[in-house]
């Protein structure tokens, strides 16, 4: 729960539709950390260009009788929140081991499995991301913007390491970290097989930070129609769908659920 009265905030998702989740699991990861702080916010459409790095989820907090401030990047809106009062870290209670376990999940899904699931949006299924993501724009500029995000896209997979390998062995790799978290999962919900509502990675009776992280990759896996590889893979594990669904119910009663 918040400490003290929460700030107005507006979460810029990107996308113009409302009541769904997003393509983008950062955006979600950062809705379920409000939510599961009980802290209210709005959700605006934004725009790539007005974002503060050029990325979404981006924020505007209106924080009493302050100027609005805008956040870029999820871990910083949430740091930031933490700072000011109005959240608590969620990993407060953890020991030193289990803070490094919980980073390192969020590592490997933050900057691992997201590049792999870039690959697979932005190199193997291009047409069907532009169409979606530049959708509000005129179709030549979405064909001139398209490919200036294509190149940018390659140029950061290509610098960060995941263009050196072939399309099996990302497939590979990728698939081996689902495997690796529903493996995870699996034994969390036996852990917690009596209880009703969701139950979080670790098996405490409270979600740590990585488990807003991790339904936020469930949550756009299960609903993006430019990964349709990751999407099989997740829907072949009852556990992440099971974990994914209980938070969904608890949390965002009032989104459409994936198919």
């Amino acid at each position: 729960m918040a400490t003290q009265s929460s700030p107005i905030i507006t979460i810029f998702r990107g996308f113009p539709e409302t009541g769904r989740y997003t393509w983008s699991p950062f955006v979600t990861k950062l809705e379920a950390r409000l939510r599961f702080a009980n802290i209210p916010y709005r959700t605006e459409p934004g725009s790539i260009p007005k974002a503060p790095r050029g990325k979404v989820p981006y924020v505007s907090i209106q924080d009493g009788e302050q100027p609005p401030q805008t956040l870029p990047d999820s871990t910083l809106i949430t740091k930031a929140l933490i700072e000011s009062g109005h959240t608590e870290d969620l990993n407060q209670q953890l020991t030193p081991t289990e803070r490094l376990h919980d980073l390192a999940l969020k590592a490997l899904l933050e900057n691992k499995l997201s590049f792999y699931q870039n690959y697979e949006r932005w190199i193997l299924n291009f047409y069907t991301m532009r169409s979606k993501i530049l959708a509000a724009l005129p179709w030549p500029v979405q064909v001139v913007v398209g490919n200036i995000v294509y190149r940018k896209v390659t140029r950061n997979l290509q610098g960060q390491g995941t263009m050196s390998f072939t399309e099996e062995e990302i497939s590979t790799f990728r698939e081996e970290i689902w495997e690796s978290l529903n493996a995870v999962v699996a034994e969390a919900q036996a852990k917690q097989s009596d209880r009703d509502g969701p139950f979080w990675v670790w098996g405490g009776e409270r979600p740590t930070e990585v488990d807003a992280v991790l339904f936020g990759f469930i949550a756009s896996g299960l609903v993006c129609d430019a990964a349709p590889a990751s999407r099989e893979i997740i829907k072949g594990y009852p556990a992440l769908v099971n974990y994914a669904r209980r938070i969904h119910d608890k949390y965002f009663p009032e989104y459409e659920l994936w198919e």
